[in-house]
Order: C-alpha cells, then sequence, then structure tokens
C-alpha cells in the first residue's frame, strides 16, 4: 500500500460541515516491539523528517559525543528558535571548542512566532544558529570530534558518522532502509516502515541504560529543549511523565512509552493531523485523559474565533 492508498484518519469539521478529510497511517506496537494496532499498512516506507532525531541522537552517543542533559534535548530537537535555544546550541559547540561557523546545517530563521519577530528586530536574517536543526548538528559535530572523524563532510551519505546512523536506526527500528534522501537541514533522512519509527521509540524509552536510556533521560528531564513554548511534543512529554515524543515535518508524530510500547503516525498530505490521530491513539491506552485532549486539540477558525476542530476517526 502506498499513501495514495491510506485511510481517512481525520475529519476537518467547521460548523458542524465536514470541510476536509486526512488520509494517514497509524501504528502501535507493543513493549516487544511487535504490532498491537494499526490504521492502514504499517509496511509503507515513509520519511520520519525530525522525528528521526532520537535515533540520529542515539548514534551520536555511540560515536563517542559527549552529550549530556540540555545538549543531548538539543541533539533530538526541532526548537523554536527561542533565546534559551540558541545559547543552548552555542554552549553544546563551545564545549567541543567549536562556534556556529562550524554548523553545516541550512541556514534559517526561529519558527516560533514571538522568537522570530525578536529575531528579526535584532537585524538578523537567515543564519544556520537559528534553523531549527542547528542543536542536531551541534550533536554530530561533537560525535565527529570526539571520533577524530571529518568535520567538513559530516552531512555526506558515506560519512562515518551517516553511516553509523543508517546501522542504528535499522537495529532500532527493525526494519531496513529502503531510501536515503536530504532532508531540509542538509542531513541525510532514512526511509523505512513506518512500524519501525514506533518500535524504535518504544525501545528508547523503555531503555534501561546505554545511549537510548540517556536520549529519553534529557528528553525528559528537558522537554522544552526538544520543541519549545507550547509546541506538541514538548507539551505532551512535560504533561505524561515517561513518555518521548517527536513531531517531523510533514506531518509525522511518534510517541514513545515507558513500558516500550510505541506510536508512530504519517499523515498523507503533510498537514495538521498527526498530533490529533496520535492522541486518539494513546486514547486506546492507559494515558492521561487531560493530556490526551490537549495534544489533540486542533481548531478550526473562522473570522478569529473557534468554529470547529479536526476530529480523529480511527
Amino acid at each position: 500500500m502506498s499513501l495514495l492508498d491510506a485511510p481517512v484518519v481525520a475529519h476537518v469539521v467547521r460548523g458542524g460541515f465536514v470541510e476536509s478529510v486526512h488520509r494517514g497511517i497509524a501504528v502501535l506496537t507493543g513493549p516487544d516491539g511487535a504490532v498491537e494496532r494499526v490504521w492502514g499498512d504499517p509496511a509503507t516506507p515513509l520519511l520520519p523528517r525530525s522525528s528521526l532525531k532520537p535515533l540520529q541522537a542515539v548514534a551520536l552517543l555511540r560515536a563517542g559525543a559527549p552529550l549530556a542533559g540540555e545538549s543531548l534535548a538539543l541533539a533530538c530537537a526541532s526548537h523554536s528558535g527561542e533565546e534559551g535555544h540558541l545559547a543552548g546550541v552555542r554552549a553544546s559547540l563551545a564545549a567541543s571548542g567549536l562556534g556556529v561557523e562550524s554548523l553545516r546545517n541550512t541556514a534559517g530563521r526561529p519558527i516560533g512566532e514571538q522568537a522570530l519577530q525578536a529575531w528579526l528586530r535584532a537585524g538578523h536574517g537567515d543564519e544556520r544558529l537559528a534553523h531549527n536543526c542547528s542543536g542536531k548538528h551541534a550533536g554530530m559535530l561533537a560525535a565527529c570530534r570526539a571520533a577524530g572523524w571529518d568535520e567538513e563532510s559530516y552531512l555526506a551519505p558515506d560519512h562515518p558518522l551517516q553511516r553509523l546512523v543508517a546501522e542504528v536506526v535499522e537495529d532500532l527500528g527493525g526494519e531496513r532502509i529502503v531510501a536515503t534522501v536530504t532532508d531540509g537541514c542538509g542531513a541525510p533522512v532514512h526511509a523505512f516502515a513506518l512500524t519501525g519509527l514506533a518500535r524504535a521509540f518504544g525501545r528508547i524509552a523503555s531503555a534501561a541504560d546505554g545511549p537510548e536510556a540517556a536520549v529519553s533521560g534529557a528528553m525528559r528531564a528537558h522537554p522544552w529543549f526538544v520543541g519549545g513554548t507550547g509546541r506538541p511534543d514538548s507539551v505532551l512529554m512535560a504533561d505524561v511523565p515517561g513518555v518521548i515524543a517527536k513531531a517531523g515535518a510533514e506531518a509525522v508524530f511518534a510517541i514513545g512509552l515507558p513500558d516500550g510500547r510505541g506510536i508512530a503516525v504519517k499523515i498523507a498530505d503533510g498537514a495538521r493531523a498527526a498530533e490529533v490521530v496520535a492522541s486518539a491513539v494513546l486514547a486506546h491506552l492507559a494515558v492521561d485523559a487531560d493530556a490526551i485532549a490537549r495534544l489533540g486539540d486542533v481548531a478550526v477558525l473562522g473570522h478569529g474565533e473557534r468554529v470547529g476542530s479536526v476530529v480523529a476517526v480511527l
């Protein structure tokens, strides 16, 4: 099955009228990594985009990167570009004896609206530090410095770091990579079955030790650094103890629970329903109902007022 054949998983409801529908795929894996519930075909290869970052962070630690706490959370982040995020990226680079000039990611601007306005008022434009993936790239540079690998070419798919990332993806996900392409930030991103993303998040969230436990521990301890103020993944991790979560571009959302269960969602048209569908999957589990409601609350506006919502129809 392809995304073109995915089932309808959400309705956009305006004033009681179904205005649009979203097709997508969702999967819930159990503590043993086996599939427990599916909507659509979870074997469909998909690009996890930034939901891949916790897996990439595991690879950074396996390479010897001295990341911990906020710097490790930022390595998993698509940060909003708030001042604390930018200061954290600078600190992460400095800890490895590097500066912002070492970053090789795409130049960008903060994605948080208030952060963007503050950035522009300060006279800034597109800069590598402000890109939401700069924390991941600081972590990649830290891994290269620790392992003695070339720091100029770390984005090349055949670089030792990127080969290690691919190994970790297949190891944690238990699925074969079927394609490797360039992500928006310039780093390689891998296509594999959605089941593998859910399985990997469950394994990272339930790990008792090693790099996986370090990654999940940093995300739980510093959820704001993974996204930012009001960001769905940050809010969910702050609301629900033990959970890890990471959004990805083009409507991907992945969740790991401390008992080893994993959830992954991909919306076919790349639009706004991923968190709504993920919250509906969480509703099948013993997870805080208020937190689920907040995650799944996506409003439809009319004349500046709420007139409806995006509703999961699993």
